[in-house]
């Protein structure tokens, strides 16, 4: 499958991730069915896509006057099977429930062309072990974030019979619609975002049933903080400017250090001081690696403080 070559796309389910997934693929021309049971749903769906396509029109990210043909490329419908035959790539985003999705791909497999990929936006359930498929090598999970008209990272994940052609194609499509395609070697529970956000959600559910903080603290405390760090740094990068030798005697005061970091220790590669830590920084002065650090810090502290976002929304 040649993913420059797709003309027509199926997404179904229209709720909060399906109808902005369908919006996506016809910013970026090409035409798409959004199918859905619920007629409701359908009604629902098109009058948000307008609404993020202009807001959209508003940023500068879509033209205003091309609106009226994105959403000329979206048909909406309730006959999955006339939408299925002549789809060149499907993305599946029904409600979380496994009968509902085994159903779902049941049907695709038998309406579908031979050829046609087979997508999942699912994250927390392994749609590798509920499909059933004739041919489970063209089974991926494509999962993109809310809001997906504007999150660019999308996690693709393969399961242990999907044909690295078809993860190849999967990428060069959500690159081809505008996205950050990121490519796991597997599928793991959660994959990388929402098994990191999971553990911060754990945290965050205890400071709240302890009564430890209220939900205006925990977030003005992250936004103040994390919040500004995140995006220059990410979670990993951090370290290095901790001290790597300084993050494996926190650790040790909870428990044994993680064979990562205690060999990482062990070579003197701790972190931005020696140019050295889980990056590489090319032998660069720690003036030099704190310098760039701190000049973004500086930039996104300002651009935050200059929209409010300190402030609830």
């Amino acid at each position: 499958m040649d993913p420059q070559r797709i003309e027509r796309a199926l997404v179904v389910g229209a709720g909060v991730m399906g109808h902005a997934i369908a919006q996506v693929f016809a910013q970026t021309g090409i035409a798409v069915d959004l199918v859905d049971l619920d007629e409701g749903a359908l009604t629902r769906a098109m009058a948000l896509i307008p609404a993020n396509l202009a807001t959209l029109a508003e940023f500068g990210r879509v033209p205003g006057a091309q609106i009226p043909e994105i959403l000329a490329r979206i048909r909406p419908s309730t006959d999955l099977a006339t939408a299925a035959t002549s789809a060149g790539f499907v993305m599946e985003a029904v409600s979380e429930v496994p009968d509902s999705k085994q159903e779902v791909f049941s049907q695709l497999d038998e309406l579908c062309l031979p050829d046609t990929i087979l997508a999942s936006n699912t994250s927390s359930l392994n749609i590798f072990k509920i499909a059933r498929l004739k041919r489970p090598e063209r089974l991926i999970v494509a999962h993109w974030f809310a809001p997906p008209h504007i999150i660019p990272l999308i996690e693709v994940a393969p399961g242990p019979e999907t044909a690295p052609p078809v993860v190849t194609a999967t990428a060069e499509l959500m690159h081809r619609l505008g996205k950050r395609p990121l490519v796991l070697k597997q599928f793991i529970p959660a994959f990388i975002v929402n098994r990191i956000q999971n553990g911060i959600a754990r945290a965050v559910w205890e400071m709240l049933e302890q009564g430890w903080a209220t939900p205006e603290q925990i977030d003005l405390a992250i936004k103040t903080s994390l919040g500004i760090r995140l995006p220059i740094v990410g979670v990993v990068q951090t370290v290095d400017f901790t001290g790597l030798d300084v993050a494996a005697d926190i650790m040790r005061g909870y428990g044994p250090v993680t064979p990562v970091l205690e060999e990482k220790v062990k070579q003197g590669y701790l972190g931005a001081k020696t140019s050295k830590g889980l990056y590489d920084y090319g032998g660069r002065s720690e003036a030099e690696i704190l310098q760039k650090r701190d000049r973004q810090y500086l930039k996104m502290l300002e651009h935050l403080e200059g929209i409010q976002a300190f402030d609830p929304i």
